[in-house]
């Protein structure tokens, strides 16, 4: 295969007649002749001024990465970030779905936890990829998905990440209107909620990364202080009524709504490393973007597992709960009433960091979509996600669990596809074994000449879905096998584990085939 080194001197233009370089996506300092010249030229003058990025999807050579980023405090948002982003509401009401199916506190927490470290480890292998190549999550899986096969997964990432958005605002449209009694509906919240996490993702990496490094910390008092007030009531002595293979079933349903909210970012998470010195440890990426998922996740969901196991002995709480969700139910909680107040303001702007962050993605996966789509302006995209956020979330404001029950199982199964694809790549045909980028040209990230054309790429990840379809246990479809374990009409949901057997059987031989037919 073709070697590149890192800090190889970029090859001449005419060398390269299928890339979309740089300086191609860079505003051009001459007077602006065109629609989008004229939109590239003002966002050239919004970087001057307010530091919007408009480097684009364009790799990021080792000279050119921002020479701050060595320093502690930068590395230290390998963790902050993703506190900031998964530390929040969204996260809280997730943990009462174990309760909703039935299952004992002391099961959820484990499956939680387990379910939890999981979903994140697989992220933060994924993130060890974004210093060492300079590239956006969807460009590195080109170089084993293939180049057409990589489309689907920029579409499916606008999807996630709108979704991740939509999962913010609603829970921050809720906590709001239950701050104002009601005076404020949830419509006006979601609303709020979207327009502040939109001028994060706006600005772009900078902002999302100075926004995030203290974020997240301030919510964990705000969880440290309702852990105060509410561990107290949790209801460690009842057991769950499941038996046998329904009980089963139910936890493998409970880790896979878990794991995917954590392995979900793996699609995104290299986009948010390549400013990182091409030398940065791969361990130390690996363990602080796993525990900067893992540790928080895990602190918000025990919460709400605890909070919800509550209600089995308090029917005014239950009855709170049933009438106006978790939001109301936080503020019927925690007293005085003032301070109770005040926490869920800061709830409700939880859901900003993780709207940043998945806009911010989103507008990324779009110009990674088709090359012309890379010359609008990335804020162009992130605007028109905004719109599409607001939109989505209107309409599911209503059904919070049931969206996320949905939402991020689907989200698991086809990242879980996602990193079989990148890891077996990466180690048995890239040798990454060695720990170096030797077997990828990572100038030819954009010449679908040089990249595997997405036959085994391709035909894995149908596959993986296949056997996602086969073991899902989703309220609006049970799979076949999934509906052999305990109760047919829920069944339990094996769907991450089929995905990542059929990917894995069909991508190694498949792959093999395809580099020795075509020799790339």
């Amino acid at each position: 295969m073709a070697s590149t080194s890192l800090d190889e001197e970029k090859p001449p233009l005419d060398k390269q007649p299928f890339d979309t370089t740089s300086e191609e996506l860079s505003p051009s300092p001459l007077k602006p002749k065109g629609f989008l010249a004229t939109l590239r030229h003002y966002e050239s003058t919004l970087d001057r001024f307010l530091g919007v990025e408009a480097h684009a999807i364009s790799r990021k050579r080792s000279e050119d990465r921002d020479p701050a980023f060595r320093k502690w405090h930068n590395q230290a948002v390998m963790f902050l970030l993703w506190m900031s982003s998964t530390l929040n509401l969204s996260c809280f009401t997730t943990g009462f779905l174990g309760w909703e199916f039935g299952l004992d506190l002391r099961r959820s927490i484990v499956l939680i936890v387990f379910g939890t470290f999981c979903g994140a480890s697989v992220t933060g292998w994924c993130a060890t990829m974004g210093p060492g190549t300079g590239l956006r999550q969807v460009s590195i899986s080109r170089y084993s998905i293939g180049w057409w096969p990589a489309k689907v997964i920029a579409v499916l990432n606008v999807i996630e990440q709108v979704g991740w958005s939509s999962v913010g605002c609603i829970t921050g449209g809720a906590a709001l209107s239950a701050v104002s009694d009601g005076r404020v509906g949830t419509e006006v919240g979601v609303v709020i909620a979207a327009v502040l996490g939109f001028v994060i993702s706006f600005i772009g990496l900078r902002a999302v990364f100075q926004y995030e490094k203290f974020a997240g910390l301030v919510l964990a008092v705000v969880f440290i202080v309702m852990y105060g007030e509410t561990a107290k009531f949790a209801d460690y002595g009842t057991p769950t009524e499941l038996k046998g293979a329904t009980l089963s079933g139910t936890a493998l349903t409970l880790f896979a709504v878990v794991y995917g909210s954590s392995a979900s970012w793996c699609s995104i998470v290299a986009d948010y490393y390549v400013e990182y010195p091409v030398n940065t440890s791969k361990f130390k990426v690996w363990i602080l973007t796993t525990m900067g998922i893992c540790l928080p996740t895990c602190f918000g969901m025990c919460l709400g597992a605890i909070v919800a196991s509550s209600l089995n002995n308090n029917a005014a709480w239950a009855a709170v709960y049933s009438a106006g969700g978790t939001a109301t139910l936080i503020k019927t909680i925690l007293h005085p009433h003032g301070f109770a107040d005040f926490l869920l303001v800061l709830l409700a702007l939880s859901g900003i960091a993780m709207n940043g962050v998945a806009l911010y993605s989103a507008g990324l996966s779009i110009q990674q979509f088709a090359r012309p789509l890379a010359v609008v302006p990335r804020f162009v995209w992130t605007s028109l996600m905004f719109v599409a956020v607001i939109l989505l979330a209107l309409v599911g404001r209503d059904k919070l669990l049931t969206f996320l029950q949905n939402f991020l199982s689907l989200l698991g199964y086809w990242n879980t596809s996602f990193f079989v694809i990148l890891a077996c790549e990466h180690y048995l045909f890239r040798g990454g074994l060695a720990g170096r980028y030797e077997g990828y040209d990572l100038e030819a990230w954009n010449t679908p000449a040089l990249m595997p054309v997405g036959w085994a790429g391709g035909w894995a990840f149908a596959a993986g879905i296949a056997g996602c379809v086969l073991g899902m246990s989703e309220t609006w479809y049970v799979g076949v096998l999934a509906r052999k374990i305990g109760d047919p009409a829920s069944g339990g949901d094996i769907g991450n584990e089929l995905a990542f057997l059929f990917t894995l059987v069909v991508f190694v031989p498949a792959r093999w085939l395809e580099y020795r037919s075509v020799g790339r």
